[in-house]
């Protein structure tokens, strides 16, 4: 949420304490602030200053603005936005957002903090009334059709209301020529207007349901059934009128009826709050979880479920519903998807991506979920549609149970950082399956005597014995002819040759005795364990290409044993795989004995807690050397 430092005439909320600092030059607001009082100048922000490239990123200025002065959340996190005073002005007037008093400068101040927030005032361009709602509260959205709206509507609406959530709600234009035009109804189309309030009052002893609603102009407003001075209100007396807080006041304020009001507008939106954002005796809270990930080109961008190859290799979030809604049999919860930094990025021809998401039934077994697992079991529920808003969010109910939410783009291979966030009636659970390493090495076999050797076996020793000479070990040079003379003969295994580099990395991972050679005993375990990583690149490499994919080596990666984090993933194919996302061979085998050797000796290092080790700087740099 964009938080702005400033004198507003209802009193300002303090900036919440684990807001995070943005400026620049690390200090807060207060510190900033303390400065400026001590060397009693004008606070001029350098990291958003007074000029063109503040103004437009893709534009240049229209007429010559001249800066003058007056005498916040973000996905799903606090900021401290600190600004200087000074705003765009032409002919002694605030260019953009400014209040009817002219010596009022809040509004535009607000503003300036959120250009800042965005790159600059062209990327405010744009967007929907609910976006805002949401930077400026840090709350979540759910967007209503009212013509697709459930049958609990009213009942939706009215515990939103309890939760102080945000309410608006507007009409549709076909046009840009409709957009502000007036209904015979003193409605605006194309104006964001917003809830107030719900009530029933009671007509001749039948309940009649009413909704209150404002339009922000303070003024022009709807003028039939339940309007200021409808006839309809002769029917309420006085008591009821007065808890209804009915005027007849031109203020914006008015209303109506709702069924009337299902007919009138088209889209509700709801603005749901944080815990954050509330009073800390808030009566009515949503259980909030957050979870920030990125879609990487070629290990976490699958895309949809259109693209069964690549759509399980998308994050993969755990969800558990443990506890009902009150009164009710399953769980209520908002699932919102929201793409990051969109509006910064336009300045580099970024535009919003097509998102969406999808829920599983969550399988007995734990991990992150395969291909199959998709090719034969369809989604429980789903955002409506993928659409290119910086947010999808949808109300979803469940039974308890464990469930498994995939947010993705809509085409594979794009990329962003996202926050999903779940809210929840009930507290709910949630886990990225993503994180999880789990790393199986099978026990190092044993030496086999020589006269219990295979035929295999003793060609491979009479081989060795004339490449590496009497005192049968091998230099890397040696190991790299030795290997390619071998591998050359398997026709199966498409491949130009294994790098020197290949075996060096071998040789470390394989040297037991520590001279930078290998015996014959050590090339034996190592050719066993070639071949089963020869078999798992022939049955992954689908398309016998001789070349694996990415997504293809995340699924080799873990049949050979290792269960690696999105983050390790995109490690491996930035460093392995070529522009096309490919790796051969000996890119292939590299990574494999390279994640091995780190795992093998983290494994002799962790004695006491297998999950961390000790090293100090002689031995991190001799490691990190070694591997």
């Amino acid at each position: 949420m964009p938080y702005l430092h400033r004198s507003l005439r209802p009193q300002p909320q303090p900036v919440p304490r684990d807001a995070r600092t943005i400026h620049s030059s690390g200090q807060s607001f207060e510190q900033l602030r303390q400065g400026c009082l001590q060397s009693g100048t004008l606070f001029e922000d350098a990291d958003f200053p007074a000029s063109n490239g503040s103004l437009f990123y893709s534009e240049r200025p229209q007429v010559p603005f001249v800066w003058k002065r007056p005498g916040f959340w973000q996905h799903s996190e606090w900021l401290d936005v600190v600004i200087d005073d000074r705003l765009p002005t032409f002919r002694d007037r605030l260019v953009f957002l400014h209040s009817a008093d002219h010596n009022e400068f809040w509004s535009a101040l607000l503003e300036k903090a959120y250009a800042k927030l965005n790159g600059s005032y062209e990327a405010l361009k744009g967007g929907s009334a609910i976006e805002a709602m949401e930077d400026f509260t840090g709350g979540v959205a759910e967007n209503f059709p009212i013509r697709e709206a459930p049958e609990d509507f009213y009942e939706i609406l009215e515990k939103a209301l309890k939760r102080g959530s945000l309410l608006g709600c507007s009409i549709d234009t076909l046009n840009a020529s409709e957009s502000e035009a007036r209904t015979p109804f003193g409605l605006i189309k194309g104006h964001a207007y917003t809830v107030t309030g719900l009530n029933q009052v009671n007509v001749h002893g039948q309940r009649i349901k009413l909704i209150r609603v404002r339009n922000p102009w303070g003024q022009v407003e709807w003028n039939g059934p339940w309007s200021d001075s409808s006839p309809e209100w002769r029917s309420v007396n006085p008591e009821e009128q007065k808890r209804l807080g009915h005027t007849a006041l031109d203020d914006g304020e008015f209303w109506m009826a709702f069924e009337d009001f299902k007919t009138h507008f088209d889209k509700v939106e709801i603005c749901n709050l944080t815990p954050d954002a509330l009073e800390d005796h808030a009566l009515h809270r949503w259980e909030v979880t957050t979870h920030q990930g990125s879609w990487v080109h070629g290990s976490t961008a699958g895309g949809c479920r259109n693209f069964l190859d690549t759509f399980w290799t998308n994050p993969q979030i755990k969800l558990s519903l443990t506890e009902t809604d009150e009164g009710q049999e399953g769980c209520t919860f908002l699932a919102a998807l929201m793409q990051k930094d969109r509006r910064k990025l336009k300045r580099f021809g970024a535009n919003m991506l097509t998102i969406g998401y999808a829920i599983y039934q969550c399988p007995d077994k734990d991990g992150h979920l395969s291909k199959d697992f998709f090719r034969y079991h369809a989604s429980l529920a789903r955002s409506k549609t993928f659409i290119n808003l910086r947010e999808v969010s949808g109300r979803f109910q469940l039974p308890p149970g464990d469930y498994i939410l995939i947010p993705s783009t809509f085409e594979p291979h794009q990329e962003a950082d996202f926050c999903l966030r779940i809210f929840s009636e009930k507290r709910a659970v949630t886990r990225d399956l993503d994180e999880n390493i789990d790393i199986d090495l099978p026990e190092l076999p044993k030496s086999t005597p020589q006269e219990e050797e295979t035929e295999e076996e003793q060609q491979f020793r009479a081989l060795f014995r004339r490449i590496a000479g009497e005192d049968m070990e091998v230099s890397a040079e040696e190991l790299e002819y030795l290997l390619n003379a071998v591998l050359q003969k398997k026709t199966a295994l498409k491949f130009k040759r294994l790098s020197l580099l290949s075996c060096r990395n071998i040789i470390s991972l394989m040297d037991t005795s520590g001279n930078g050679k290998l015996e014959f005993e050590e090339f034996r375990v190592f050719w066993d364990k070639l071949k089963h990583w020869m078999d798992l690149f022939l049955q992954f490499d689908v398309d016998k290409s001789g070349t694996m994919s990415s997504y293809e080596l995340r699924t080799a990666l873990k049949a050979a044993g290792f269960q690696l984090s999105g983050h390790l993933l995109q490690l491996i194919v930035l460093r392995y795989a070529d522009e096309a996302l490919q790796l051969d061979f000996d890119d292939y085998l590299n990574c494999l004995v390279r994640l091995e050797t780190a795992s093998r000796v983290f494994q002799s290092l962790s004695v006491e807690n297998k999950d961390f080790i000790h090293l100090n700087i002689n031995e991190f740099i001799s490691l990190t050397m070694n591997i």
